[in-house]
């Protein structure tokens, strides 16, 4: 077994999408109405979003970001740690925890979603 999806709340579709292209994601054109969007398939796991609405009433309860889950995505390098981290930056978005080395051999960045989702960007130190 393997995951093979991970999936986030969005309260806005279009400013979520906007969010994960800058982390290097890549979506096909969606329309406004849509309630559910994905990543163009490639290797690795799929990212799905789905609008709050739509996640309220399959659970009975609006959607909440944890604070301590997350899911992470590898750079290519830790130069491209800390290039992904300012484009979050410049854009508005939350930086909650700025690129530094981690004992564990990796630069490491955590950034927030729109919607508080919380992301790890990671590359090895000796990329």
């Amino acid at each position: 077994m393997e995951i093979s999806a991970v999936g986030v709340s969005a309260t806005d579709l279009r400013r979520a999408v906007a969010f994960y292209e800058l982390l290097g994601f890549t979506f096909p054109p969606f329309d406004d109405g849509e309630v559910h969007v994905e990543t163009v398939p490639g290797p690795g796991a799929q990212l799905m979003i789905d609008g709050a609405e739509l996640m309220t009433g399959l659970l009975g309860e609006p959607p909440r970001a944890g604070n301590t889950a997350a899911f992470a995505v590898r750079c290519a390098s830790p130069a491209q740690v800390d290039e992904v981290a300012a484009r979050v930056a410049t854009a508005g978005h939350a930086v909650v925890t700025p690129p530094w080395d981690a004992p564990w051999q990796q630069r490491y960045a955590t950034v927030a979603d729109p919607d508080g989702y919380r992301v790890d960007l990671y590359a090895s130190s000796s990329s």
